[in-house]
């Protein structure tokens, strides 16, 4: 990830107006702000929570708000006032996108809903991203990452089998959602260059988490069994699992027969090729215990680094497990531009490699009103009106206790 002051991207010219807190909603901002899309962060009197969310801290801000929110400026704004409304308004006058994830219902409330805006700015794309949308049997109910994990099946399939129902250990459901509703805001940006319409995008937590049950759910629905936990093991694939060896855990993929009997040649046990327990994928997976036993029985004897490593060289899927300084300290995370430093900044970079067009840090994130009346003296706010909505707290500075 290159590191540029003058950041040019494949979405140089696109205004987004961000009103999300948490994290669906700042890291697709952060995705699109990495390839140029201009995002005014705007956040309530007490500022995005995430902030708070730590240790570790830098000045103040939490690593877990750090982390989904470069590249963007920000301004305090105080929305439920009629003052902030107006000054939102002014702001949308030049944005091509509003993205924001307040409960369904309080954008309507302030007169802010899409059918309202749409009148106003009838080419704006107005994204929500809400816990389970503005109506149907849960809708309205407040939506975080481990209760949706919770309610459309993750916990019940993560874990060993014999383990209690087990949240996964990354906010996949919120990080999800927020890669879908890039997603769909790129596809309405492509589809308003034909119609010069916007649209609203329902982007829920609860959709997207289903939508994420692959292959869990169509698992289920052809065969009527209830998926369960399955530890490290795949579910629809043999071998595919972790395996012990004399230093440390490694993975090991075998989608297919040729794949399978091309390791069984690797680990010199080529009797497993023809063995009739282990025929083809639907055998193996049957037996996949007796499987995991026999190539085991090997690979306790050999050292894990070196065997992984000679796997993958023969064309095989392989790897040690790794925790997470190991997987930073890898040479090819360097390699691939992944860790991006800048002063007292590090974070990984985009995993989105465009040739003429690559993404770029240009800017570390903000602190809470950093941008305020910059932003504000863009818009043609005077300097009175600025001092004036300073004074009377609808602008922000610095954040509410």
């Amino acid at each position: 990830m290159l590191m540029s002051e003058q950041a040019q991207g494949a979405l140089k010219g696109k205004r987004i107006v961000d009103l999300s807190r948490v994290l669906g909603g700042p890291y697709c901002t952060q995705m699109l702000a990495d390839h140029g899309a201009e995002v005014i962060k705007i956040e309530p009197p007490r500022g995005d929570e995430t902030r708070d969310w730590g240790p570790p801290y830098h000045d103040g801000d939490a690593a877990y708000f750090i982390g989904v929110n470069r590249n963007k400026r920000a301004m305090g704004l105080d929305l439920s006032t009629a003052a902030g409304r107006e000054v939102l308004l002014r702001l949308l006058q030049g944005a091509d996108v509003l993205v924001e994830n307040f409960k369904p219902g309080t954008m309507e409330k302030w007169g802010l809903g899409y059918e309202q805006l749409q009148q106003q700015f009838p080419a704006l794309i107005h994204c929500r991203v809400s816990g389970f949308g503005g109506d149907g049997p849960l809708g309205g109910f407040p939506g975080y990452d481990a209760i949706v994990q919770g309610m459309t099946g993750w916990f019940s399939v993560n874990g060993e089998a014999d383990s209690n129902p087990t949240r996964l250990g990354l906010a996949l459901v919120d990080m999800g959602t927020g890669l879908y509703a890039a997603v769909a805001i790129l596809m309405a940006l492509i589809e308003q260059k034909d119609s010069g319409q916007g649209q609203f995008l329902d982007m829920t937590l609860y959709d997207c988490a289903l939508a994420l049950m692959h292959p869990h759910i169509v698992n289920y629905q052809f065969s009527g069994d209830i998926p369960a936990a399955t530890g490290n093991a795949h579910p629809n694939i043999s071998p595919y699992d972790t395996f012990r060896t004399q230093t440390i855990d490694i993975y090991i993929g075998a989608g297919n027969n040729r794949a399978y009997a091309k390791l069984c040649r690797e680990l010199q046990r080529p009797e497993l090729i023809d063995d009739s327990r282990f025929a083809d994928n639907g055998d193996r997976v049957r037996n996949r215990v007796e499987l995991k036993a026999e190539l085991e029985s090997v690979l306790v004897k050999l050292d894990g680094a070196e065997v992984a490593e000679r796997l993958a060289r023969a064309g095989l899927a392989s790897g040690p497990i790794l925790n997470t300084a190991q997987a930073v300290a890898h040479p090819h995370s360097a390699h691939r531009g992944m860790l991006v430093e800048q002063d007292w900044y590090k974070m990984v970079g985009t995993p989105i490699k465009l040739s003429r067009t690559p993404g770029s840090l240009h800017s570390k994130p903000p602190s809470y009103g950093q941008h305020s009346r910059e932003i504000m003296a863009e818009y043609q706010f005077s300097a009175s009106e600025v001092e004036d909505l300073l004074a009377r707290g609808v602008l922000l500075e610095r954040r509410l206790d």
